[in-house]
């Protein structure tokens, strides 16, 4: 797992950000949409990955801050 990776992980009491790697939560919300928000942040000031779960655990979004290792092709 990288090292600047940003999860959000479902807790019993709301939703938690996590760094890759990491046991402890960094910071935790009532709601996901405020980790999320939290998380995307950091994950773009330190040019790093976002892995948004389910609750049952599973990713549902992935997003990734910084220079891509495999850019999209321009089509002219």
């Amino acid at each position: 797992m990288a090292k600047n990776t940003r999860h959000v992980v479902p807790r019993q009491d709301g939703w938690a950000v996590k760094k890759g790697g990491a046991t402890r939560a960094s910071k935790v919300f009532d709601t996901q949409g405020g980790a999320i928000q939290y998380a995307r942040d950091k994950a773009r000031k330190e040019s790093g990955e976002l892995y948004v779960h389910r609750r049952d655990g599973t990713i549902r979004q992935r997003d990734s801050y910084g220079s891509d290792p495999n850019p999209p092709r321009d089509k002219k």
